[in-house]
């Protein structure tokens, strides 16, 4: 029981309470259920209004008192003292000599009182002085503790080590990362904002972000793992894309996978990933396919994954990275080829998602093919042909295209497009051998300047001081090498043009008959 007239002399909302009630104060009941902090700041505040406007006010008790104190409208002033606001005001000026010890003690209290340390302003001046002393780069390791820990009921790592056991156990980068793991998802939406405006390395927040979803994971329950989850997806989405790596993201995506997050998140995931579809590598991407389906790996999310690579068109996708994805793709085509629950609308989807341009040769898509043909033999002449959408004949080896000729699995009708389309490739090269055959035997080829107008362009070249007669010689062995492979190619046209004539009719003969057409490998 308190003298409500002490208490009210000093609480605006206390007296404001008491002047609109029409009963007698003296037996009037008071109850304040949502009191931040509860019986201990209340004792802070009583004693405060008992003591003539004074207490003691510390880095522990700070926050306490000030809840307290915006709480209760506690700004009247007695006998010339400062009111309980101004004087914990006063306090939080000094916050920034404050331990780390003290700082965690101050953020768990604005955690629990956090309408009230929220609206005050105060959880914000803790989280940016928390974060300020994050960003110092002369900042090695926490400030030794000069507090009990015991105060708080929180056991913080900087109180039990002392600063070369941390330096030994943490980067100078990473120290701090065990003890943010006391803030819930809304706070750590704030501390986040404050490392970003602090200008903390991105890469240092996409780790303890990283950090805090393993570690809370392990004390948390179904729905939490979402909520969890749910928030730290939507923090890294604020990062610079390239301060996140992409195995790490490919991690929470199969634990992101199992949970119950919504759509929204999952495609930010995704997107994320997608931007950096060039870094992964195929044990990434071979996810299990979803509970109810048939297929080995879950081909539905690499779709996705390389459609968000290519969101603003092959265009805006460097040449280098669309090689590399493209490979990425070859090898993952090759994996789930031999799976006889894959449909060959998705083999096709995989196998066309990226442009021709990507790949500068579809042996390896040839193989895949094949690979498929061979494990889903029962498909129909139809859904052979097309099925071969997936290859450019044009890029095919001569290796790989004398291969097709030889396979019985390939309709007839594309082994013919194969093979008319590298004899188109062989007629080119003949073209273009000739014609560089010609201008090295011009003997405009041995002047001192040389000039060409190609495309509307003029283009200039100085012979300069070069050995003429050497260059020559060179020249001449090595347009003497390209006939010479020139005319391999040109035998090696006509002994496939042989065989495919051997090929067809054999199919045609063998057409009213019930067996197969045997393989013709070497």
């Amino acid at each position: 029981m308190v003298n409500k007239r002490i208490i009210s002399s000093y609480s605006g909302r206390l007296g404001k309470l008491f002047s609109k009630s029409s009963c007698s104060t003296r037996n009037l009941k008071v109850i304040f259920n949502d009191f931040p902090g509860g019986a201990e700041s209340f004792e802070l505040m009583c004693r405060f209004c008992y003591n003539n406007g004074k207490i003691e006010i510390t880095p522990l008790n700070t926050t306490l008192l000030s809840c307290a104190a915006n709480f209760m409208e506690m700004s009247n002033s007695i006998s010339g003292s400062d009111n309980l606001i101004e004087q914990t005001e006063k306090s939080l000026e000094e916050i920034r000599h404050w331990t780390w010890s003290e700082l965690m003690v101050a953020l768990r209290q604005c955690q629990n009182y956090f309408p009230v340390a929220n609206k005050s302003g105060l959880l914000e001046r803790c989280l940016d002085s928390i974060t300020a002393r994050l960003a110092l780069a002369s900042e090695p390791s926490p400030s030794p503790s000069t507090s009990s820990s015991d105060y708080s009921g929180v056991r913080f790592s900087c109180d039990t080590k002392s600063t070369e056991s941390l330096k030994s156990s943490f980067s100078r980068a990473t120290w701090w990362f065990e003890d943010l793991l006391i803030t819930d998802e809304s706070l750590l939406k704030m501390m986040v904002g404050s490392m970003i405006k602090q200008k903390l390395e991105h890469g240092t927040i996409s780790k303890f972000l990283f950090f805090y979803q393993k570690s809370k994971f392990h004390t948390s329950v179904s729905h939490e793992k979402s909520k969890i989850m749910e928030t730290v997806v939507d923090l890294l989405c604020s990062l610079e894309p390239s301060s996140i790596p992409c195995k790490s993201l490919f991690g929470i995506l199969r634990v992101a996978l199992g949970l119950n997050i919504s759509k929204g998140f999952r495609n930010k995931l995704e997107i994320m990933i997608g931007s950096q579809m060039d870094q992964a590598t195929l044990d990434n991407l071979l996810v299990p396919s979803p509970q109810g389906t048939n297929s080995l790996y879950d081909t539905n999310l690499v779709l996705r994954l390389v459609k968000a690579f290519l969101k603003e068109g092959t265009s805006g996708v460097p040449e280098v990275q669309l090689k590399k994805v493209a490979n990425l793709m070859d090898l993952y085509i090759a994996e789930v080829a031999p799976d006889p629950c894959l449909k060959p609308s998705k083999f096709l989807a995989l196998a066309m998602v990226l442009p021709d341009s990507a790949r500068d040769s579809f042996d390896d898509m040839y193989h895949a093919v094949d690979m498929y043909l061979e494990v889903h033999a029962g498909l129909s002449e139809e859904e052979k042909i097309k099925m071969c959408r997936a290859l450019n004949y044009r890029k095919l080896s001569a290796k790989a295209c004398k291969h097709l000729s030889e396979n019985s699995k390939f309709p007839s009708k594309i082994i013919t497009q194969a093979l008319n389309s590298q004899q188109f490739k062989l007629k080119s090269l003949i073209r273009v051998s000739s014609n560089t055959s010609s201008i090295a035997s011009s003997p405009c080829s041995c002047s001192d300047n040389i000039k060409k107008d190609e495309v509307g362009e003029q283009i200039v070249l100085y012979a300069g001081d070069l050995n003429l007669s050497t260059d020559n010689v060179r020249l001449r062995a090595q347009l003497q090498g390209m006939q010479s492979r020139v005319m391999e190619l040109e035998k090696l046209c006509r002994k496939m043009q042989t065989q495919m004539t051997k090929v067809l009719r054999s199919r045609v003969s063998s057409s009213h008959k019930s067996r197969s057409l045997p393989r013709l490998c070497s």
